[in-house]
């Protein structure tokens, strides 16, 4: 269980790493079935790399990656610039990255050959990638929801623009904002029924069972672990045994369940194979942008 009074830093610190603890945990399996899982591990939870991506045991991916740019781009402009967390997608796209989804590559290609930092609404920009990324955000605008859910369809636009992924990931921003608030799951699941008040297709009990990268499956399987778990590792476990994007959804989960929770929550063995450079960037990034986003408020570190 979280504790009542867990530090607001605290529970940042566990978004973040419970993000990227649930990317590499959950990239092993990614476009697997439960079955072929089961088949192969019997109950995944070991951080052991591989999967289609070939990775390296505690190698993350673009859902982790992207959130690193936009967080840096926030970091290097003092605050919010459009353009500036363009660059970082771009800069982020020259690097040769281990992985580029498709919606992704077709708007920062866009951005570059024309300069538009949003494309048009699009049926197939119904992914997760906007969502999963956006953590940076919440964290700069802790004490400003207005002001969050207008920034947040804005870095969504420069690669998703679809009423689906608009809606998640502004309710997904909320959900992590109230926890990280400490307001707890009840909370977080009253957005979460707002949600699927205003789009039914998001019903997620019962939970339907699908577990791919559109928006609306990411979001239910979420929302099932989260809501029906009572620890960080029960929850991003599951998750992740539910394969297809399980790198996308280990990591929302893990962000959410990680701002519930803390980063004390974490089991260690998952941290230590965490990527070294990946922990030390979140570590530094989750501090700066505490400081932007409450500077009146005291800056010790995460």
């Amino acid at each position: 269980m979280p504790e009542p009074d867990l530090p607001l830093r605290r529970r940042a610190l566990g978004a973040y790493l419970g993000l990227a603890i649930g990317d590499a945990l959950g990239a092993t399996v990614e476009y697997l079935t439960p079955e072929e899982i089961r088949e192969r591990h019997g109950i995944h939870d070991r951080m052991i790399g591989g999967g289609w991506l070939e990775l390296k045991p505690g190698q993350v991916t673009d859902a982790t990656e992207m959130s690193l740019a936009l967080a840096q781009a926030l970091i290097a402009h003092g605050g919010w610039d459009l353009k500036s967390v363009a660059d970082g997608f771009v800069d982020w796209f020259r690097a040769r990255p281990v992985d580029v989804g498709r919606a992704c590559r077709r708007g920062i290609t866009r951005y570059l050959l024309h300069g538009t930092v949003a494309g048009l609404v699009n049926v197939r920009d119904a992914g997760s990638a906007a969502c999963v990324r956006n953590l940076p955000l919440v964290l700069l605008n802790l004490d400003d929801e207005s002001r969050l859910m207008a920034q947040t369809l804005q870095q969504s636009h420069i690669t998703h623009n679809n009423p689906y992924s608009d809606a998640a990931t502004q309710a997904v921003a909320l959900m992590a904002l109230a926890l990280l608030h400490g307001r707890g799951l009840a909370a977080c699941q009253g957005i979460a029924n707002w949600l699927v008040a205003a789009h039914p297709a998001f019903r997620f009990d019962p939970y339907p069972g699908r577990a791919s990268g559109y928006v609306v499956e990411t979001f239910q399987t979420v929302c099932h672990f989260v809501f029906t778990t009572d620890s960080f590792e029960s929850c991003v476990t599951g998750a992740v045994n539910r394969g297809q994007a399980a790198g996308t959804v280990g990591a929302l989960a893990g962000m959410l369940a990680g701002a519930h929770y803390g980063a004390a929550a974490i089991p260690h063995r998952w941290l230590e194979r965490l990527d070294t450079e990946v922990k030390s960037r979140i570590l530094e990034q989750t501090r700066a942008l505490l400081q932007l986003g409450l500077p009146d408020r005291s800056p010790a570190p995460p």
